[in-house]
C-alpha cells in the first residue's frame, strides 16, 4: 500500500473516532441542540456529512472503474495541483471563511444519535473501502467529477483529500457547538 493510501486510511479512522467521541454522552436534545440561528447542531453536522460520502461515493466508484479499464496505475508519490490544493486546503478547520452548502436541506432538521452515528462509522468503513480499491492506481491521473458541481474535477486523490478535509470541517464545527454557551442547559 503507498503512504498516501495508508495516510487516507488513517485520517478516516481518527475521524470515525471523532465523530463519535464528539456525540458520546450527548442526551437527545443536547444532540440536537443548535447555538443560534442558522447554526447547525451536532446532530445536523454530522447528517450533513453522511449526506455528502451518500452523494460522492457513487462518483469514486466510477473514477477507480474507469482508472482499473484504463490500465492507469502508479506507485505515487502524487502531486496535485494549485486548484485542487486550494480547495482542500479552503475545506479544513479552522474555517477560514464561512461557505453555504450547495446540497441544500443535507442538514436536516432533528435527527436521533441512534440513527446518525452508526450510519457515521458505517460510510466512513465505505469510504475507506473505496480508499484500498485506489491502491495502485494513479492518483493524480485520474479525474473525479463532483456530484454537487459537475464542473468541479479533481484528481481521484486530491477529491478523496478534499472530502477528509470536509469531514474534518464539520467535526470541528460540532466540537465547536459543545462549547458554545448554552450547551450544557440543553
Amino acid at each position: 500500500m503507498n503512504a498516501e493510501t495508508q495516510s487516507m486510511l488513517d485520517q478516516l479512522e481518527a475521524i470515525k473516532q471523532e465523530g463519535a467521541g464528539v456525540a458520546a454522552g450527548l442526551s437527545e436534545a443536547q444532540f440536537n441542540w443548535q447555538p443560534g440561528r442558522g447554526r447547525w447542531s451536532i446532530a445536523q453536522c454530522l447528517a450533513h456529512l453522511n449526506f455528502g460520502v451518500i452523494e460522492v461515493l457513487p462518483a469514486f466508484d466510477r473514477a477507480i472503474a474507469e482508472g482499473r479499464a484504463k490500465g492507469k496505475t502508479s506507485s505515487g508519490p502524487f502531486r496535485y495541483g494549485w486548484f485542487s490544493r486550494f480547495m482542500i486546503r479552503e475545506m479544513e478547520p479552522p474555517p477560514r471563511r464561512r461557505m453555504k452548502t450547495p446540497m441544500k436541506g443535507s442538514a436536516g432538521e432533528h435527527h436521533r444519535a441512534a440513527d446518525v452515528l452508526p450510519e457515521f462509522a458505517r460510510l466512513r468503513d465505505e469510504l475507506a473501502r473505496r480508499v484500498r480499491e485506489s491502491d495502485g492506481l494513479d492518483l493524480a491521473g485520474i479525474r473525479t467529477i463532483s456530484p454537487v458541481n459537475r464542473l468541479i474535477r479533481l484528481p481521484l486523490g486530491a477529491y478523496f483529500a478534499f472530502i477528509l478535509a470536509h469531514d474534518r470541517r464539520h467535526v470541528w464545527q460540532a466540537r465547536e457547538v459543545r462549547s458554545a454557551p448554552g450547551f450544557g442547559t440543553a
